[in-house]
C-alpha cells in the first residue's frame, strides 16, 4: 500500500486525516499552463505564472530506476495518485484524469482540482477503459519498485508510464521534492517546478527563524492523527521517516516519538516506509512536556471528539497548558510543496501566539 492510500484508508473506519536525476532540456515555448484538458489551471499563482514550457523532448529516469522518453513534454497526463496531482496543478498543467477526484476535493485544499478533469475511479483499481478513453500521452503512478503490479499492468498498453517513488524514510522532503521536479520534467514545467521549490525553501528559512524567535518552552514534539473503529480510538504518531516529522524538525523542534517510546508504548510497530506508529491515548502521556499538534478531522470521523473526552487526555502536560493544537482541517500529510508549506505554517501559527 502507498503512503496516500495509507494514510486515507482509515477514513473507513472513520479518520479524517488532515494528515532521480533528470536530463533537462531547454528549448521553450511561450509561458503557459503546459496542460491541454478542458478546464484552465486552479491553482491561484498560475494566474501570474510567467515561467515558460519546454518543448524539447524528455528523458529521464524515474523514481524506480525506469528510463521514461518522450517525443515532446507530456501535455495529457493521467495522475493515479493525490500528490502527484496537486503538483501537477501546482506546475499550472490540469490533469486529463485522476484517480478518486472526489476523494483527492475532501482530503486535499493545497490546490483545488477543477471541473472537467475525468474521475478514472479508486487509486486501488482505477478503471482502465476509462483512463485510456480520456487520451492520455503519459500516465503517472506511485510505486516503491519497478516490478510493482499497477505499474507493470500499465505498461503494456502503449501509453508511457512515469513512476515516482511512494516514499522516502531517510529523506522525506527530498522525496516530495525530486517527484515534483520529476513531473516538471515530464510536462516541460522544469523552470516553473525550480521556482516553486525556491518559493518553498524561502518559506522554510523564514518558518525555522519564527520558531527560534518564538522562544519555545520545549522544543519536543509530536505530530498524530488517529481513528476511531468499533468505538476503539487509535492514534498514530509521526515518528522519525514521517513528512510530518520531517518537517517540524527542519523548523528547529525535536521529535518526540523517539525509538524507546515506541517500543514501550507502540501498539503496532512503526511502518519503516512512512514513519507511522500507532499507539492509544496512555501512548501518547509517554512524550512528556512535549508539544502536541494533531490532525483535524472537522468533527466527522470523531477520533477528536473521542481523545478530549478521555480523563488521560487532559493530564498531558501540553494539553493541560494549552500547547496542543489541531492543524487546519484537510491539510494533506502525504503532498507537494504547497501542502507542505500549509504544514510549515500549521506549526508556525500556532507557536507564535
Amino acid at each position: 500500500m502507498n503512503r496516500a492510500r495509507r494514510l486515507a484508508a482509515s477514513a473507513s473506519a472513520g479518520l479524517i486525516v488532515i494528515a532521480a536525476t533528470a536530463c533537462g532540456t531547454t528549448d521553450v515555448d511561450k509561458a503557459g499552463t503546459g496542460g491541454s484538458a478542458a478546464a484552465k489551471p486552479a491553482s491561484k499563482s498560475c494566474a501570474e505564472d510567467t515561467t515558460a514550457t519546454s518543448t524539447k523532448p524528455v528523458s529521464f529516469t524515474d523514481g524506480v530506476g525506469r528510463q521514461v522518453k518522450l517525443d515532446k513534454p507530456a501535455e495529457r497526463i493521467a495522475v493515479l495518485e493525490w500528490q502527484q496531482v496537486e503538483d501537477a496543478l501546482t506546475l499550472c498543467v490540469t490533469p486529463t484524469a485522476v484517480s478518486d477526484a472526489k476523494g483527492y476535493s475532501t482530503w486535499v485544499s493545497a490546490e483545488k482540482l477543477p471541473g472537467g478533469v475525468t474521475d478514472i475511479g479508486t487509486r486501488e483499481e482505477p478503471d482502465l477503459d476509462t483512463l485510456y478513453a480520456a487520451k492520455p500521452d503519459l500516465i503517472v503512478v506511485e510505486a516503491f519498485d519497478a516490478d510493482d503490479e499497477t505499474l507493470t499492468k500499465l505498461e503494456k498498453r502503449g501509453v508511457p508510464v512515469m513512476a515516482t517513488r511512494g516514499a522516502n524514510p531517510k529523506d522525506p522532503i527530498g522525496n516530495m521534492r525530486e517527484v515534483f521536479s520529476m513531473i516538471g520534467e515530464a510536462t516541460g514545467r522544469t523552470e516553473r517546478a525550480d521556482q516553486v521549490l525556491k518559493e518553498f525553501d524561502e518559506h522554510l528559512a523564514t518558518a525555522k527563524q519564527q520558531v527560534t524567535d518564538a522562544d519555545l518552552p520545549t522544543k519536543d514534539f509530536l505530530f498524530f492523527d488517529g481513528w476511531l473503529e468499533g468505538g476503539n480510538l487509535t492514534v498514530r504518531p509521526y515518528s522519525k521517516g514521517a513528512l510530518f516529522t520531517e518537517i517540524g524538525e527542519e523548523l528547529g523542534m525535536k521529535s518526540a516519538w523517539t525509538d524507546d517510546v515506541n517500543k514501550a508504548h507502540g501498539d503496532g510497530g512503526v511502518d519503516p516506509s512512512y514513519g507511522l506508529a500507532q499507539t492509544d491515548v496512555e501512548g501518547l502521556t509517554s512524550v512528556g512536556d512535549a508539544n502536541l499538534f494533531y490532525a483535524n478531522d472537522e468533527g466527522a470521523g470523531g477520533y477528536v471528539a473521542a481523545l478530549e473526552k478521555n480523563p488521560l487526555w487532559k493530564t498531558i502536560p501540553a494539553v493541560k497548558e494549552g500547547r496542543a493544537h489541531a492543524f487546519p482541517a484537510r491539510v494533506w500529510g502525504a503532498g507537494g510543496p504547497r501542502s507542505c508549506a500549509q504544514a510549515i505554517d500549521a506549526y508556525v501559527d500556532v507557536l507564535k501566539k
